[in-house]
């Protein structure tokens, strides 16, 4: 059977290259001066991985200065695992075997690329391979891909989860890039937990459906389980927390990816994510290893949820938001942990493919939804937001979006005005190949 995650807009590219003095359409503005950087998932020539989450990873780059677009340049993370190395080994897991394809990151002045099963794998700013981090040997576990950088105080908090004890372990970096806490969490279940969320005070973890299953052999052993218990676990932030941890019952479903979280007037805590229920996490699953019964997309029944949990009154209660079928919830990182307004997101079609792929900006306080389709057979990666040089306000930046197009078998960086979704791009640079639909990346700009 061919495997949807090796064709159309998910087709590998088979080596590696470097384009320089790329094309411009329109201008880039002097503040998107750095280097957007975005991970995805590319098996070598050859290679066809039982799971989509399974493929090498590799990081294509794309460099901006001084209005100038100079280059593009897409790496395997050189990690055991792209020679075939085993994860398991009679010792146990080996951290040091990683796909890092999911998401790349810098802080303390190391860019990393990550996957969560393992170690991080430290990259050079041209996306050379330097080998596993382990922060001066202090992480003996692995590393989540999505940790969170708090943008009052710099430090990046992360998380390690384990089908086995211990299940649940919270990890703290202090803005100079030393790892300076780690607590296990008492209470925590095997259950998956691929995404958490910071306030300005808490970290917020959420146990769903989908949880350790040793019969599940993509590689990847979890599956859902109506058995499995949902809650939303609540620690403070402190080098006690974890003793402090409660957690509140919320109903079934599994959330992938939260956007934000925050602490209301009224002292309740606010998570905004997206969530399926058991159909779309067994369609969305087939499609990622490449079994019957899948949708035509990656994403299936994904849709906007809002949690909200009241310590006060040891309740949690939990709302939609929206009925589009989404994923990839991006905001401003100014506001991470703190309340924020807009929020962004990627529209996928129906299971059917029926419908074009989508940008979705929310105004939380309004309510209103912006679309920006991009046309069929085009497919924009994750949004991430920049803000403007003299932003004064929260969307006052720039969404950019790496666009694989199958029309013309080629891809472009869009630069939108986060305002205005629907206005003519402020820029456009075209890249010298067709990129991968790719997973998360991050813009990084030249320090000041």
């Amino acid at each position: 059977m061919n495997k949807p995650y090796l064709a159309g807009h998910y087709t590998p590219v088979t080596d590696e290259v470097t384009a320089t003095s790329l094309v411009v359409e329109g201008t880039l503005p002097a503040e998107l001066t750095g280097r957007l950087l975005r991970a995805s998932h590319n098996p070598k020539p050859g290679v066809v991985p039982t799971h989509w989450f399974k493929g090498s990873g590799m990081v294509h780059g794309i460099r901006l200065r001084d209005g100038n677009a100079e280059w593009y340049r897409n790496r395997w993370v050189r990690t055991p695992a792209l020679d075939g190395a085993p994860y398991i080994t009679e010792q146990g897991p080996d951290f040091r075997v990683s796909t890092a394809g999911t998401h790349v990151i810098e802080h303390g002045g190391r860019l990393l690329a990550l996957c969560e099963s393992a170690l991080p794998y430290e990259l050079t700013p041209e996306l050379d391979t330097i080998g596993a981090y382990d922060f001066g040997g202090r992480l003996h576990s692995a590393m989540t891909a999505h940790p969170k950088e708090d943008p009052v105080t710099g430090e990046l908090h992360f998380f390690a989860s384990s089908p086995f004890p211990p299940f649940l372990t919270h990890h703290v970096v202090g803005a100079n890039g030393a790892l300076v806490q780690s607590q296990e969490i008492p209470g925590a279940s095997a259950a998956l937990k691929h995404d958490f969320a910071i306030t300005e005070h808490h970290v917020v973890f959420l146990e769903g459906s989908v949880t350790f299953d040793p019969t599940e052999h993509s590689g990847i052993p979890y599956a859902w389980s109506d058995a499995q218990r949902c809650r939303i676990g609540v620690l403070p932030q402190g080098d006690d927390g974890a003793a402090k941890v409660r957690w509140f019952d919320i109903e079934a479903g599994f959330g992938m990816h939260f956007a934000n979280a925050y602490e209301d007037v009224l002292g309740r805590i606010v998570i905004e994510g997206v969530r399926v229920d058991r159909d779309g996490w067994q369609r969305s699953w087939n499609w990622w290893v490449g079994a019957p019964g899948r949708g035509a997309e990656p994403v299936s029944g994904s849709t906007g949820r809002r949690w909200v949990v009241d310590p006060g009154a040891a309740t949690a209660r939990e709302e939609q938001t929206d009925d589009l079928n989404v994923e990839f919830p991006t905001i401003n990182e100014t506001r991470l942990g703190r309340v924020h307004r807009y929020q962004y997101a990627l529209a996928f079609p129906d299971d059917q493919g029926i419908g074009n792929h989508t940008l979705v900006k929310y105004d939380r306080v309004t309510g209103e939804r912006r679309l920006r389709p991009v046309g069929v057979g085009q497919l924009p990666s994750e949004a991430v937001f920049v803000g403007a040089a003299d932003a004064v306000d929260e969307d006052h930046g720039y969404l950019l979006t790496v666009v694989s197009d199958l029309n013309s078998d080629d891809s472009r960086l869009l630069v939108l005005d986060a305002r205005d979704l629907t206005a003519t791009p402020v820029a456009t640079v075209h890249l010298p190949r067709r990129v991968p639909a790719m997973i998360h990346g991050s813009w990084i700009p030249d320090p000041n």
